[in-house]
């Protein structure tokens, strides 16, 4: 039998909306303005701004496929477009993050000087922009691995920009040239850490690997103790998509299966697992051995 729990999915639709106009918008005044500087630190956070425009778009068309309905080829719709967004945008980022390094290395044996004020300025209304749109996506980060991707690359931009600000202080101050790349390598590190997780959780995902917030040990001990089951065979968990679990049983009866059995197995498991799509079939001891999943030829 098969249970299907529909979960509220919030509607990230504006805020989609609202952090691209904004980071179009900087990440072509950092770019103009990154080049007028000669900082490399300003045109290495236009460049992953650039990046994260790419990331919001391709997780915002993912959040919208992901809602349809569906069909005969695909039974489960296109909820998995969405796992799929997420590690493009963590490969994405990666490919940008060597760049970014590959350039402020070879800035060490050229130092250049930079305007520092324009630096500082510029990367500071980068702040508040990051910032802003990154608590447009805080409410689900957690819960969400799409909407926690858009989430980090705000955030790492933010902690980024805020570094170009403090570059731009220490150039304008001591005249240290070479801070330009240094800064721009942390960028490298910071946005390198903050993404590790994503591109690890997005490749699980991909690979249908039970979900970190699925306790695997404590869900068979609670199949395994539930009334009249002499045991459980074929019990598989896997992410549908971002937002979605969903599980797959096959419960050996002692005796005939209790009245709303079924149903109460599908609620505790949606309410104290969060698996929202549970498929579980029933079978006698005499079945089990006829069973071509527990006995396969």
């Amino acid at each position: 039998m098969s249970h299907d729990h529909s979960h509220h999915v919030s509607n990230y639709n504006r805020a989609f909306a609202i952090g691209i106009v904004l980071n179009v918008f900087f990440t072509t005044v950092e770019f103009i303005y990154g080049f007028a500087a000669d900082s490399l630190a300003l045109i290495a956070d236009a460049g992953h701004n650039l990046s994260d425009v790419l990331s919001l778009l391709l997780a915002w068309g993912a959040s919208v496929l992901a809602k349809k309905a569906a069909t005969e080829k695909r039974t489960y719709g296109l909820r998995k477009v969405t796992v799929v967004a997420s590690l493009i945008s963590a490969a994405m980022l990666l490919a940008a993050l060597g760049v970014i390094a590959w350039e402020a290395i070879a800035r060490f044996s050229e130092p250049a000087p930079v305007a520092s004020i324009t630096m500082m300025v510029v990367a500071a209304i980068g702040v508040v922009i990051n910032t802003a749109t990154a608590l447009l996506f805080m409410g689900d980060h957690q819960h969400d691995l799409n909407i926690k991707g858009a989430f980090l690359h705000m955030a790492a931009d933010a902690a980024v920009s805020l570094g170009v600000v403090i570059a731009g202080a220490l150039i304008w101050w001591k005249g240290w040239l070479w801070i330009d790349p240094v800064i721009s390598l942390l960028i490298v590190a910071v946005i390198f850490i903050g993404t590790w997780n994503l591109l690890k959780d997005s490749m699980n995902y991909t690979l249908d690997a039970v979900p970190d917030k699925i306790d695997m040990p404590a869900l068979r001990k609670y199949l395994e103790n539930l009334p009249d089951v002499a045991r459980i065979h074929d019990l598989h968990v896997w992410p549908l998509s971002t937002t979605e679990v969903a599980l797959t049983v096959h419960l050996v009866m002692k005796d005939s299966t209790p009245r709303g059995f079924l149903h109460q197995i599908q609620h505790h498991l949606h309410d104290e697992f969060s698996i929202e799509h549970a498929t579980i079939q029933i079978e006698s001891e005499a079945d089990e051995a006829h069973c071509s999943l527990e006995h396969p030829h």
